[in-house]
């Protein structure tokens, strides 16, 4: 991004640019790149389409290059020709991608690779020539090679948690006065009291809770008592064998079976005979056969998204790498692999540097314990700080500012509805971020929610361990902390008017992904949640009871169920093709904006077989009667603003290439009142005491209509017994606009404590004036788009359009047609930030030419 400073007549002016394709692309619509991120890697990456996200980057070949057995072999150099010393290249290995592991210079960088096949180890010939750029300016993250890593292993056991073994040394003279030391051995208690039944298999992951509370309790007590219950349950296991082949096909299964014997083994190993050891170890290699293959070559390097096996499968292939390297060759080729493809494609996907989860807040906390367990290991044992990632330096403020204290989270995402307040998993995550990076955020984060944070048992082996390393966060959050957070990678804006309070905090979450819907994301590109005194004013619909039944697929996960649009009553597809990008993002004391585009997630219908048969089990088809299909959207540009403290804005750019039917979603837990006239619609929560009144301007009249009523409801069945009453009935409003090629609509939407007198909103043309703020708005689409809000009482000013900005007396002149213009207190000093649009760093094959 390019800046530069002036001073214009006393007045300093900092200019922000983002341009990537040039002016005639400032105003970006629908356009040929079909994706940002390829599902299945179908393209060599990087290449010279390709603004790498780290130096160094991994080199990642398509899943088409991958053949079974072979093994592969890369080469880079800053010399085409690849000259002798003066190219890396890397030992053959059996899987597809390359990481470096040193920091690449500034300048032109070539690579290649070829495969060796054949029980003879042919080398054949080396394929093209690749090239990319390394510019300086990326951020930079080095690892060891991994025989720096294999030859610091730990030789004794226990060594599963040995990143440990000095905080222990310091904690356990005084565990007692931990104060999760009595919860602890509440919990160790209930493990002690369970009796396995003759096969405990079908039991194994209630099992795995109990290990763990025992296993806690020893490595903390040493108390044999705890050791000698965890051997009795792993010893009823070897009494039955191997588990039948039903248990086997649940990979979750597989996992806590796997997690539990492994923990077992190394805390107990002095207890086990020599043949009860090998017992064990033949045992988790064959659960293991189903879902934790020694390797999964040519699949998780190639695939953007494959939860469960980042979220634990992972972890588990790791610790049994660590557990059996020894005298396992398996074992061995398991560790090199997970310390290659965490390198490479690690943290979350190897394309967020953000801090926040790409599959939302709901499943960051399945994903918790291992972004904690594996850069712990691998920082010890290499001697190199793993949270040096930029996702980790970034996690601390990020995670406070998607999932506030007291607060439902940014609402994006599976189960994104289940937490009302952060969870124990994310706040144990944050108390390892402020005591393993002394980052403040953190700190604050999990001092203010200690109840919940010590509900957690995942993790308290690491607190109470680590009991030592303390931390004392400030009663305020930094004084320079921002209002707002960008996450650029993930496609995500978080704004709030006052974080540190519950009761004044209004807080506005907008999403507009390249990562697109699908796996555990949401058909909700351009869509946002809005929270005040931490409940939700307006926020998406429908409950997560299962991942593809019809409440979910048609209810839940669809576009109709957030606050976005409709097109002909299509929404967007399960596809990374239904992407979108927060294109621009400025930020002051005063003003929050972000601009999302949208123009291509209106893509058709989803193309994986994945979701092709998760429809057909639910006997829904994908067509335009069910919201699904072909569309002629051609732009979906959504700007939206938090000004400062109570009111949000909203300004739609609309175009399609024929006429169709816009329909203008909303969703809110109580009804609304309508007022058809004036397109104003309004809520009241009793419990919080505050309404919220939003109001609809445009050209073209609209009609305005509500239910309480889900197309598909949630199936009474699959609802969790005891709570069937908190799946309640939630309000969906649609402002229909009749067909038109194009449309442009601005929405003011205001908050209204009890006690507080409302401003009243004044139209007269295009201007809009509202208490302190004085806002125009270019509604004919036939003109180009313009926004201007001025806050009167202080002069903050926004501009979007192609004219110069008046800002007070002075005359700030605009340097590129079309760009967002802020003059704002930014980081204490009146500044202006001009910004045109920012694309996202894509991955795959780029635009058509």
């Amino acid at each position: 991004m390019k800046k530069h400073s002036l001073l214009i007549h006393g007045m300093a002016f900092i200019l922000c640019l983002s341009i990537l394709y040039g002016p005639d692309k400032i105003q970006a619509q629908k356009t040929s790149l079909v994706r940002v991120h390829e599902n299945v890697r179908e393209t060599p990456y990087p290449q010279s389409i390709h603004q790498v996200y780290l130096n160094p980057t991994p080199l990642l070949l398509p899943q088409s290059a991958h053949e079974k057995g072979a093994l592969y072999q890369f080469e880079m150099s800053m010399d085409k020709t690849f000259p002798v010393g003066k190219t890396l290249t890397g030992e053959p290995k059996p899987w597809i991608t390359f990481n470096p592991h040193q920091i690449l210079d500034k300048g032109t960088w070539y690579w290649r690779y070829r495969k060796i096949t054949g029980k003879d180890r042919k080398a054949q010939a080396w394929s093209q020539v690749f090239d990319f750029q390394i510019s300086g300016d990326e951020p930079q993250f080095i690892t060891p090679t991994y025989d720096v890593f294999f030859k610091n292993l730990p030789k004794g056991y226990p060594r599963l948690y040995c990143f440990l073994d000095d905080d222990l040394k310091k904690s356990r003279p005084n565990i007692a006065a931990n104060p999760e030391y009595k919860e602890m051995l509440r919990r160790a208690q209930m493990g002690l009291d369970y009796q396995p039944a003759a096969n405990p298999y079908p039991k194994a992951r209630l099992n795995l809770s109990y290990i763990t509370y025992l296993h806690t309790a020893y490595t903390l007590t040493g108390e044999q008592l705890y050791a000698d219950k965890m051997a009795a349950i792993v010893r009823a296991y070897l009494a039955n064998g191997v588990p039948g082949a039903e248990l086997l096909r649940d990979d979750f299964f597989c996992g806590d079976l796997i997690e539990q014997l492994l923990m077992t083994y190394d805390a107990c190993y002095k207890m086990f005979k020599p043949e009860e050891l090998k017992q064990i170890e033949s045992l988790v290699f064959k659960v293991a056969e189903s879902h934790h293959s020694p390797m999964y070559s040519g699949y998780e390097e190639t695939h953007i998204f494959n939860n469960h096996f980042w979220q634990h499968l992972f972890r588990h292939i790791l610790e049994m790498g660590l557990m059996f390297y020894e005298d396992n060759s398996t074992a061995r080729e398991m560790l090199e692999y997970c310390y290659e493809l965490w390198t490479s494609r690690a943290p979350a996907s190897g394309f967020n540097r953000d801090g926040e989860w790409h599959n939302g807040t709901g499943y960051f906390t399945a994903n918790a314990k291992t972004l904690y367990y594996v850069p712990s290991l691998f920082s010890y044992v290499t001697k190199t700080d793993f949270l040096k990632h930029p996702w980790y330096q970034n996690a601390g403020q990020a995670l406070l500012y998607a999932f506030p204290v007291g607060t439902m989270s940014a609402g994006f995402g599976d189960q994104n509805e289940r937490a009302t307040t952060p969870d124990r998993q994310r706040l144990a995550f944050s108390d390892f971020l402020a005591k393993e990076l002394d980052n403040p955020y953190s700190a604050w984060y999990a001092t203010n929610c200690q109840r919940e944070l010590r509900r957690d048992f995942d993790m308290r082996l690491y607190r109470m361990a680590t009991s030592w390393k303390t931390y004392t966060a400030s009663k305020t959050l930094l004084p320079s902390s921002t209002k707002a957070l960008w996450y650029e990678d993930i496609g995500e804006v978080v704004a709030h008017s006052a974080i540190q309070n519950t009761n004044r905090n209004l807080f506005l979450s907008f999403r507009s992904s390249p990562f697109g819907s699908g796996s555990h994301t949401l058909a909700d590109q351009n869509s946002f949640n809005l929270h005040f005194r931490g409940v939700p004013v307006y926020r998406s619909t429908g409950y997560y009871l299962n991942f593809s039944d019809a409440h979910n697929l048609m209810s839940y996960r669809h576009t109709r169920a957030h606050n976005s649009i409709l097109v002909d009553g299509i929404g967007q597809p399960f596809t990374t093709r239904a992407y979108g990008k927060i294109t621009r993002m400025l930020n002051g004391e005063t003003i929050t904006y972000a601009v999302g585009d949208a123009s291509n997630a209106y893509c058709g219908v989803s193309e994986y077989p994945m979701w092709i048969e998760n429809f057909k089990k639910a006997g829904i088809t994908q067509t335009p009667e069910n919201g699904f299909g072909e569309t002629p959207l051609t732009k979906y540009r959504r700007h939206i603003f938090l000004l400062h403290p109570d009111i949000v804005l909203i300004y739609d750019e609309l175009e399609a290439s024929r006429p169709v039917r816009w329909d203008w979603l909303l969703h809110s837990p109580v009804q609304f009142q309508i007022d058809g006239k004036n397109a104003t619609l309004t809520t009241r929560y009793e419990q919080k005491q505050f309404s919220s009144v939003a109001q609809l301007f445009s050209n073209q009249p609209c009609e305005i209509t509500q239910t309480d009523q889900f197309v598909c409801p949630p199936d009474p069945k699959k609802m969790k017994k005891g709570q069937e009453s908190k799946y309640v009935n939630q309000w969906h409003l649609t402002a229909t606009f009749q067909p038109s090629a194009a449309n442009r609509i601005l929405t003011v939407i205001r908050i209204l404590p009890d006690g507080q007198n409302m401003s009243e909103l004044i139209r007269k043309g295009n201007t809009l004036t509202c208490g302190r703020w004085k806002i125009q708005a270019e509604l004919d689409p036939s003109q180009p788009a313009s926004l201007q809000v001025v806050n009167t009482r202080n002069n903050a000013t926004f501009s979007l359009g192609n004219d110069d900005v008046q800002i007070g007396g002075t005359t700030y002149k605009r340097l590129e047609k079309g760009s967002s213009v802020l003059y704002d207190k930014i980081d204490g000093e009146w500044l202006v930030h001009e910004m045109s649009d920012y694309e996202p760093q894509f991955t795959g094959a780029g635009p058509a030419k």
